[in-house]
């Protein structure tokens, strides 16, 4: 029986060309500067995304974290999402590593924070209170892709209070497909033009750009070298490295514009799943579909429908994350990515089709 694992863009498998680019890397020692396919990863994001420097290191939480350490001091504070992973879903780093207080804020439903809600968080130069130094977004978030212009809009609010920016942009190129798609824009340089708002970015090789493992913090010189000593104390200095940094440099130059596949068969997915549960009555009125910007979609279905509709998936060999949602719905994320194919959307559909 065929399956479709949607749980995550995390769960690709490396492809025969990255698998043939990760054989022939030429190998050193990272820790010592000296892994020349480390070093030409590194080269080439910075030089695609508009900055000074970059760093590779094992994980996405990594990077964060060490841009946050390089960012701010003890007692220093950063505004950030209420969703956002550098607040919740990164085990409180930033507090218990960083010693960095976070100042989560509420969202807009397009996964945007209102500005007036971000200014009015930074607090006064006042012994009371924790000194603001970062403003942190998150893009894609959820899958919503938060807008190149009201990127700007948070830059420019940031700078006029003398606040750095951050992205954690772990599905960044998610986010550049889709500004591309609204504007006709190129989608590396709707990347830089993103990026070029921020003081770091956090970019993740290991999700929709379909590397096994691995992240990239970006930045000036100097902020840089401060997080290469924060990478060390964190224990992410590796060895000879290279052997997954080329699957990363592989990713940049083959796997970015294929993004826009996933999109389009998140679309598909979307309309499919939302068209199978209307003509279905066990699922008609327990089940909405949320609107997809990327390669994300989330749909909701109450009880008594929700066990078995999960449990109908799995026996069809249908794989998707799900979390209580509320008392009574069970809300399924669902996330296409380059080991999903138009039969595995069609699989979905058909199982929902089927319940």
């Amino acid at each position: 029986m065929k399956t479709a694992d949607f749980r995550s863009d995390t769960v690709t498998q490396p492809t025969a060309g990255m698998r043939d680019a990760m054989m022939a890397a030429p190998l050193g020692d990272d820790v010592f500067g000296d892994d020349p396919t480390v070093n030409a990863l590194q080269a080439r994001a910075a030089e695609l995304l508009g900055f000074e420097a970059a760093l590779f290191a094992p994980s996405g939480t990594m990077t964060n974290l060490m841009a946050l350490m390089s960012h701010c001091g003890r007692g220093e504070e950063v505004i950030c999402g209420q969703q956002w992973h550098t607040y919740r879903w990164e085990a409180g780093g930033m507090a218990v590593l960083g010693s960095i207080q976070p100042q989560p804020l509420a969202h807009e439903a397009d996964g945007t924070i209102a500005l007036p809600l971000i200014e009015a968080a930074i607090k006064p130069d006042d012994p009371h209170f924790a000194i603001t130094k970062l403003v942190v977004l998150e893009n894609t978030t959820g899958g919503k892709y938060l807008p190149l212009a009201y990127v700007k809009s948070v830059s420019a609010l940031a700078r006029s209070k003398a606040l750095s920016m951050h992205l954690d942009g772990a599905r960044l190129f998610n986010a550049a497909t889709e500004e591309a798609s609204r504007s006709g824009q190129d989608v590396y340089a709707c990347a830089k033009a993103i990026a070029g708002e921020f003081d770091s970015v956090s970019l993740c090789l290991s999700k929709g750009l379909g590397a096994p493992v691995g992240s990239l913090l970006l930045g000036s010189s100097a902020l840089i070298a401060k997080a290469k000593r924060v990478r060390k104390m964190l224990g992410g200095g590796m060895r000879q490295a290279g052997v997954i940094a080329a699957a990363g440099l592989y990713a940049l130059d083959h796997h970015v514009r294929r993004m826009a596949e996933d999109h389009a068969r998140m679309q598909r997915l979307a309309d499919g799943l939302k068209a199978a549960a209307a003509a279905n009555p066990k699922l008609a009125e327990h089940f909405s579909v949320h609107q997809p910007h990327t390669n994300i979609v989330f749909t909701d279905v109450a009880e008594p429908a929700a066990k078995p509709f999960l449990a109908h998936l799995k026996a069809q060999g249908i794989r998707a994350t799900s979390a209580l949602y509320g008392s009574q719905h069970q809300r399924i994320r669902w996330v296409t990515h380059l080991d999903v194919d138009d039969e595995s959307v069609e699989l979905a559909v058909e199982a929902a089709r089927g319940f």
